[in-house]
């Protein structure tokens, strides 16, 4: 019997997400993306479901990539305009009781120190729901609206990122102790200044001398996903992730990913079971094979040509646009996302540009299931079996009524099956999603930080032990 199979639904604060000229369908509902009711009924609709979360990506930029301009960006609303992710946050979590949420921000763009309050807040204001999706960014455009000039070199991104979520760590584990919050009426003492500590951090990119803001929240850390799929992501996800979000075409090339990633977990020292691998999909269903397939052709009567290949374009770092339709796809080395380039065009199938575009035109880089509630459970069910993914990100070609025709059609067929949970467990996100408790699994890198002071005296042994040239 296959495992339990797992849902997360992928969405971001922005028309149309990943499936460029949808937001033209009459049941498509994105453009209500700036009210707090529609993602508040999306998150009910979801929690129904029983999805594991809600994982709402973001960008800061715009897809320029493509004919050199981001004129078909914005006439296909391919994610500009955009909102800030973190402030659905709150709404989502007065809407329900278990229902995980997932925010993505990049450590290119959010100093530290100050992002760690800003998750700190929502994992207090969620009782322990939050999960924080890292990524290192990969628009040029973005990093040229903040003063950077533009984008780090791929592999240093992830230099930068070591360092952020080690400041991270020291703030969300080690600031704070156990105990160090009283609320004692009786002596007037709220928290004892004895167990707070300034994390005393100089690194190459960040000095933070000083204490975390927030008291600890029901996770200090938040649930960890990363989505980066390069050779330095895996690595990085290896160390630290706790959820990994992959994109793959195929079901062979799925299966090499996920067994690459539970060898690189093992090799870190950390349990390669208790790392959940989610893959992308889109599932179309109805009632019937030829129901789903009639709701696939008129959704894809919508597809933007265009619109599809701003995001290839964007994502890969390679303007699609000054190729023809028939061109094959080659491998370029860029400074965008190194695994869509690895994937599509080194991948086990070659792709035409008309192809390409084709493909990404709903839901992205993830391949679309079509079909009735078995059709699509069957589906499911092999691919978890011959791949060992332990769960599918959801996109959608129409919202809500993509995740309404999974939580409608697909959730009581795999229920019925008995491989799909039927309720929630009890307690904070990580609780429910590993059953380990609200902390960070002991063999963890970030527990080496929760005895701060001890990380302190460390690293000052070995900066007094450096040369003093290349002390830092």
């Amino acid at each position: 019997m296959s495992k339990t199979i797992r849902f997360n639904a992928f969405d971001m604060n922005c028309v149309g997400h990943q499936s460029p000229g949808l937001w033209a369908h009459p049941r498509d509902k994105s453009w209500k993306y700036k009210d707090l009711d529609y993602w508040q009924d999306l998150a009910r609709t979801l929690e129904r479901g029983v999805f594991d979360g809600i994982f709402i990506a973001d960008v800061i930029g715009y897809y320029d990539v493509y004919k050199g301009s981001n004129y078909h960006a914005l006439h296909q609303a391919a994610q500009i305009p955009v909102n800030d992710p973190l402030q659905l946050a709150a709404p989502i979590a007065l809407a329900t009781e278990h229902l995980g949420i997932g925010i993505t921000a990049s450590t290119s763009f959010e100093h530290p120190y100050t992002f760690a309050r800003r998750l700190s807040t929502a994992d207090h204001h969620s009782k322990g729901r939050i999960g924080w999706n890292i990524v290192t960014s990969y628009l040029e455009s973005g990093a040229k609206n903040i003063g950077q000039g533009g984008l780090r070199r791929h592999d240093n991104r992830y230099e930068v990122a070591a360092e952020y979520i080690e400041v991270l760590y020291k703030l969300f584990e080690g600031s704070w102790e156990e105990g160090a919050v009283l609320r004692d009426r009786d002596r007037r003492i709220f928290t004892d200044p004895a167990k707070v500590h300034e994390i005393g951090h100089k690194g190459k990119y960040f000095e933070v001398p000083g204490y975390h803001l927030s008291e600890p929240s029901p996770q200090r850390t938040p649930v960890l996903y990363q989505a980066g799929a390069s050779g330095p992501g895996k690595a990085f996800a290896a160390e630290h992730a706790e959820c990994i979000f992959v994109a793959a075409p195929t079901r062979s090339v799925l299966k090499q990913h996920v067994a690459e990633t539970r060898r690189r977990v093992a090799e870190a020292g950390r349990d390669p079971k208790k790392v959940y691998i989610y893959t992308l999909v889109t599932i179309i269903t109805d009632e019937t094979d030829e129901k789903a397939q009639k709701k696939f052709e008129e959704y894809r009567d919508y597809v933007s040509y265009d619109g599809s290949l701003v995001f290839m374009s964007g994502w890969s770092g390679i303007d699609f646009g000054q190729y023809s339709p028939t061109d094959q796809v080659k491998k370029v080395e860029t400074n965008a996302i190194h695994s869509f380039v690895e994937h599509i065009a080194g991948g086990d199938k070659s792709w035409t540009i008309d192809e390409l575009a084709k493909f990404g035109g709903i839901g992205g880089l993830g391949p679309v299931f079509v079909g009735s509630p078995s059709r699509i459970a069957d589906i499911l069910q092999e691919w978890v079996d011959d791949t060992d993914v332990d769960g599918f990100n959801l996109a959608y070609a129409v919202t809500p009524d993509s995740f309404e025709d999974v939580v409608g059609y697909i959730v009581p067929e795999l229920q019925r099956r008995g491989v799909y949970p039927t309720t929630y467990k009890p307690g904070t996100l990580r609780e429910k999603l590993f059953g380990d408790g609200d902390y960070l699994a002991d063999n963890h890198p970030a527990n080496r930080y929760r005895d701060i002071e001890a990380v302190k005296r460390e690293e000052a042994e070995a900066a007094s032990a450096l040369p003093k040239s290349a002390a830092i």
